[in-house]
């Protein structure tokens, strides 16, 4: 029986050299950061400016970004005197988003290597501080996130947003509180909440060749626990999540089947 060393993807990824070239030739305006937060403040809207430089490594189960390559940035236009015409309109961020081809772009051919993600992997390239709280669309604010569906930032955002609408928070402190972790953002502004507790995992499948099977990756905020993936063949095995509730399990599963994942209380699948 042959023996495979399971890894982490990080410790893994490690060793490798990373040279990363612009993701735009759009050029950004950028604007010295104000009083009140810390984070820089870009004007590109409709266009995704910047770029990423060195290693960056995810934090908290793969839940947040490198605070060096990814601190979060915002758009100097969006103000707190202004947000009736701006995020708290309805249809807004539909202006300022960039189209597809450009954000693809950017996730694939930056923000992938810079983290040292398989280009196999399933994720949703991420505004750390979101549209809808005035961020921009620069590389310091975009990252390959690995939700679960549904994504519960989603659900933080949409509270944020509220919050600073119904004028219970100031813009630039739900700015930096989403930036600093979106995990505890609510509860250190005082909203109660807190998406991080909740069992969740995704899953994504990737061909080995030279062992012909898949490598199963699974992100989890279920740290040590036994993780399970069967494939609608009637294949099945298990391992167990390392510390960051992250497992790398191969499977003999055939091209097409699904693969459900079960580890410790939470569940997911993904295609083979």
């Amino acid at each position: 029986m042959t023996y495979r060393r399971h890894y982490v993807r990080d410790a893994l990824a490690a060793c490798a050299t990373v040279l990363l070239v612009a993701a735009s030739s759009v050029a950004a305006a950028a604007v010295p950061a104000a009083a009140g937060t810390g984070l820089k403040k870009v004007h590109d809207p409709g266009h995704v400016t910047g770029t990423i430089h060195g290693h960056c490594s995810y934090r908290d189960q793969g839940q947040l970004p490198d605070p060096r390559c990814t601190p979060g940035s915002i758009d100097p236009d969006v103000t707190q005197a202004d947000i009736r015409s701006t995020i708290c309109m309805k249809g807004w961020t539909s202006t300022v988003r960039p189209p597809e081809s450009q954000t693809e772009r950017f996730k694939y051919d930056v923000a992938y290597p810079a983290y040292r993600t398989p280009g196999s992997e399933r994720t949703e390239l991420d505004h750390l501080v979101p549209l809808e709280l005035g961020g921009s669309n620069d590389a310091t604010n975009l990252w390959p996130e690995y939700p679960p569906t549904p994504n519960p930032k989603d659900k933080v955002e949409d509270a944020l947003n509220a919050a600073v609408c119904e004028g219970r928070v100031s813009l630039t402190a739900a700015q930096d509180a989403i930036a600093a972790d979106w995990l505890t953002a609510e509860k250190n502004l005082g909203l109660g909440g807190g998406a991080g507790g909740r069992p969740w995992c995704t899953a994504s499948a990737s061909y080995n060749a030279g062992y012909r099977d898949y490598d199963i990756y699974v992100h989890s905020n279920e740290p040590d626990r036994t993780v399970t993936a069967t494939a609608s063949n009637g294949a099945s095995h298990s391992y167990r999540t390392d510390s960051t509730g992250y497992a790398d399990v191969y499977l003999y599963a055939a091209s097409g089947d699904t693969v459900k994942v079960t580890v410790g209380t939470a569940s997911c699948s993904t295609a083979a």
